[in-house]
């Protein structure tokens, strides 16, 4: 067996979905799959960070891909730095076995900081009149310009936003081949499928096309593995379900005076300050902080009685979800399938802050789905756009305001735990000596450490 390690990071791939992938398929066949459990809640960094550490949120503290920071007052998405992250990464244990293990990790996150010993992670350039401009940020810092030679600058705008597209995965599965052969566990995480299954919902004609490009995609880095004897594993950290209903959280806990907003020239923003309580919606999950004890009933009996929520997880909730960790809300909303949960606070579209809609990820306290459409109700929407990067281009100030206000164009989210196997996550392995019928997302580490021929109890 050999103990070189390819970990790919296939977002939103399922059961479903694999039947059309046949690249994939051949590798599971030749292997194994696997029912995969996730977690509470099912997004992008809290199953990445059980994946690394076998631990659940209340150890790694990843309870969502952002939350309230408390200790600093502001909601914060999609922060970049490793320590964030608690417990013993899988390579970290397997170090202490064998020192001078190389590892490689492109774009799965929490990158910065992190003990690996290549890192390529997007990272975008803020210049100083307010332009942003695609990069990525990778150690060793010489790796930047090799990888921009012979691959271009990372394509940010097709990583995410309204121009999302294959676009991104290609350049990272190329970067990966060119990474893969000097080290010994290479972490690649591949996010293509994760449009189109938002826009269009997973049963759709775009989700299956989505899927066969993909499976494309990988064919090239499959066959490298193959040919260099590396074990691959495949896995997801959810499955896309078919949504349509957007529940705001945050506008009935303003209609009932217990969240606040101040206004300025930007329009009104959410103040958490004097914020009795409010939301930080994340896809089908929302964590509720609310300020005084005295309150909890009051806000629990407004959220539990909106039409889309389907359970209200308490201190004894949270523990049995793995979920009782110190950044979580008071209270933890779980939406019905086929709902998912809006960050809007504003009662008023006119009164909406400039950046509701632009793409702009780390203003917004909240995760925002709408920003994979350019607003349909707008005639102009893609002239609009076109000159603003004209301006862009050409140097100049510009806003980017395209995203609709409107989240009815949403047709696919995650978040909460598969009711059915064949929509959630899926684990496929190169190796048939380890088969399983189902692993835990607690249980990956473990398997890695397996299959890296580390002592399991190196922990």
């Amino acid at each position: 067996m050999s103990e070189k390690l390819l970990v790919i990071d296939v977002v939103g791939l399922t059961p479903r979905l694999l039947a059309h992938m046949p690249r994939l398929s051949r590798l599971a066949t030749e292997g194994f799959s696997a029912e995969l459990g996730t977690v509470l809640p099912a997004v992008t960094c809290s199953a990445q960070s059980t994946f690394l550490t076998g631990t659940m949120p209340r150890e790694h503290g990843i309870v969502g891909n952002g939350w309230f920071f408390r200790d600093l007052g502001e909601v914060l998405f999609w922060r970049q730095h490793n320590r964030l992250v608690g417990g013993e990464k899988v390579w970290e244990t397997i170090r202490r076995s064998r020192p001078g293990y190389r590892v490689a990790n492109i774009c799965w996150w929490y990158a910065m900081g992190s003990s690996t010993d290549t890192t390529i992670t997007p990272r975008p350039v803020y210049h100083a009149d307010g332009r942003k401009s695609p990069d990525c940020w990778t150690w060793p810092p010489a790796l930047h310009r090799v990888l921009t030679d012979r691959l271009g600058t990372f394509p940010l705008f097709h990583y995410w936003g309204p121009t999302a597209s294959i676009e991104s995965s290609r350049w990272i599965v190329e970067a990966t081949r060119m990474l893969l052969p000097e080290h010994d566990l290479t972490l690649a995480y591949v996010p293509h499928l994760d449009y189109d299954l938002q826009r269009f919902g997973p049963d759709s004609p775009q989700a299956v096309a989505a899927a066969r490009d993909v499976d494309a995609v990988l064919a090239p880095l499959l066959d490298d593995a193959g040919d260099q004897g590396v074990t691959v594993v495949v896995l997801s950290e959810y499955g896309i379900t078919h949504a349509h209903r957007p529940v705001d959280v945050n506008r009935a806990l303003r209609q009932a005076g217990l969240l606040h907003v101040h206004t300025n020239a930007s329009g009104e923003l959410l103040d958490p300050w004097t914020s009795r309580a409010f939301a930080v919606a994340d896809h089908q999950v929302a964590h509720v902080y609310v300020r005084d004890p005295a309150d909890l009933d009051r806000v629990r009996g407004i959220v539990s009685e909106l039409p889309g929520v389907a359970e209200v997880l308490d201190a004894d909730g949270k523990a049995a979800q793995g979920l009782d960790h110190e950044r979580a809300g008071e209270l933890v909303l779980v939406a019905e399938p086929d709902a998912w949960f809006t960050y809007y606070y504003w009662l008023d579209d006119a009164r909406a802050p400039d950046f509701a809609r632009a793409v702009d990820i780390h203003k917004k306290p909240g995760y925002d789905p709408a920003e994979l459409f350019l607003d349909p109700a707008d005639p102009w929407v893609k002239l609009r756009a076109a000159g603003g990067l004209a301006r862009k281009k050409l140097g100049l100030r510009y806003a980017m305001n395209v995203v609709p206000l409107d989240p009815s164009p949403v047709r696919g989210s995650h978040g909460r735990l598969p009711d059915d196997p064949a929509h959630g996550p899926v684990l496929l392995c190169s190796n048939e000596d380890v088969a399983r019928e189902r692993i835990a997302a607690t249980e990956v580490y473990g398997l890695l450490l397996e299959l890296a021929g580390a002592p399991v109890s190196a922990r």
